[in-house]
């Protein structure tokens, strides 16, 4: 009976890694059908070890981080500062997007004196050397396998002990120690799990390419997540020519984090100057276009938010964003109908960002109450204003962080206006534009 109750098979979803005694049709914490996979306890080792050794915290030698560049400024920027020894990244993104070009381009140009490794297990040798080419890549000290064993991937890694290596990607690894077939919840925390181990052994510094689900998260379990140094994300639409890396975790700097890279035909070429890339100025009609100084990590970025009004056709108006939340939108609707007299009731609306970037900051609240405004009362907005400030329920500019840097951001490209909330916070700035400080929307709208 003991026996039979140790070898009861328990179940994991595929999706988020929740655990479940029974099996269910649908995981109760991400809500995915038909992702429980069943598993067997594995048989527990009675034998026991050493005790751990125990050191103090504070009297413990700490070694400095010590981190190389990878050549490539904007990825450096994201990683938060340079590439740190031993260090683990996953970089996760759609299909095509380009990630292993990316991650080829960084290879070629990587600061180590030590051999680079790039194993793939989806590209031969002779796609990687026409992509080489035509990235035009010297391939200095790069090497390339594509073997996707993980005893055999373990054995090269402590032969060559290279300086950097990249998996691509991390789906298609086999270890022949867990049943199952590549990709699957239990391959994929495993050889995830032992490349870490592995990578902090022997110092090297291993860049973990992941595939996306539909939903546009990283395919596997969250445990893979958890594992990592570090997390990055490639953003962007196939059919644009600029891509977004977004860190979401970072052990070793600040998340949230994005790198700009324009695609070109020999490559992604970093974009030094973000807001320069969100920021069309030249249009004469700027009806229902506001612009907005957000923060990506510490990095500030002017964009553009552009609203279109109308009036509805239906007995329902239409709600239309993009790259911004929907129910931040519908939120500032009702701030802007209940207490600025705004009817939005009778009116379909449009919003958008500029070049699709996706807008989380709260800063941005004002721009895009402006742009609405602007488009329903037909009345073009100043092109040299900026707009900062968090909109609260009552109609209320609330004080927003980083305020210093995005307005040194503004007049650092020529902006004379910037409108921010009133605060009894004083900043002292040496720039040329003129910060107007307001305390209710009212003021700015009336």
């Amino acid at each position: 009976m003991e026996m039979a109750r140790k070898n009861k098979p328990y179940y994991v979803c595929s999706a988020c890694g929740y655990r479940s005694e029974g099996w269910l049709g649908r995981c109760p914490q991400c809500d995915s059908w038909n992702t429980m996979e069943e598993f067997f306890p594995a048989a527990q080792n009675k034998t026991r070890g050493p005790a751990a050794e125990l050191l103090p915290l504070m009297t413990a030698e700490v070694a400095p981080e010590h981190r190389l560049s990878t050549g490539i400024s904007e990825l450096d920027h994201v990683l938060g500062g340079g590439n740190v020894l031993g260090s683990v990244t996953l970089v996760g993104g759609d299909p095509g997007i380009g990630k292993s070009t990316l991650l080829l381009q960084m290879l070629d140009s990587y600061k180590s004196q030590k051999k680079k490794l790039f194993i793939s297990g989806e590209e031969s040798l002779h796609q990687i050397q026409n992509r080489a080419q035509r990235l035009k890549i010297s391939g200095q000290n790069v090497y390339y396998s594509n073997v996707t064993n993980l005893e055999q991937i373990e054995q090269a890694l402590r032969h060559e002990l290279p300086g950097v290596a990249v998996i691509d990607s991390i789906q298609t690894i086999l270890s022949e120690k867990i049943d199952g077939l590549p990709g699957n919840i239990s391959q994929l925390r495993y050889t995830t799990a032992h490349l870490v181990r592995l990578a902090k052994e022997l110092n090297i510094s291993l860049f973990i390419i992941g595939h996306v689900t539909k939903e546009g998260s990283l395919a596997g379990p969250k445990v893979l997540e958890h594992l990592v140094d570090t997390v990055l994300y490639f953003e962007g639409d196939n059919k644009a020519d600029f891509r977004i890396l977004r860190s979401v975790k970072n052990r070793y700097g600040p998340v949230n984090e994005i790198a700009l890279f324009r695609m070109e035909s020999y490559g992604l070429m970093a974009v030094d100057n973000p807001s320069e890339l969100f920021l069309n100025l030249d249009v004469e009609d700027r009806m229902g276009t506001a612009v907005v100084a957000i923060m990506e990590g510490n990095r500030p970025v002017l964009i553009e938010v552009q609203a279109l009004v109308s009036k509805t056709q239906f007995g329902v108006p239409q709600r239309t964003a993009m790259g911004i939340d929907h129910r931040r939108m519908n939120l500032l609707l009702a701030v802007l109908e209940k207490k600025c007299g705004k009817p939005f009731s009778f009116y379909d609306v449009f919003i958008k960002t500029a070049g699709g970037i996706r807008v989380t900051d709260p800063a941005a609240d004002l721009g895009i109450c402006m742009a609405l405004v602007s488009s329903m009362d037909e009345n073009p907005l100043p092109r040299e204003a900026v707009y900062i400030g968090e909109v609260g329920l009552n109609a209320e500019l609330r004080p927003v962080n980083q305020i210093v840097e995005r307005i040194r951001e503004a007049d650092k490209l020529g902006f004379r206006r910037v409108v921010a909330p009133d605060s009894k916070q004083k900043i002292h700035l040496n720039v040329q534009c003129k910060v107007e400080r307001r305390r209710k929307l009212q003021d700015l709208i009336e």
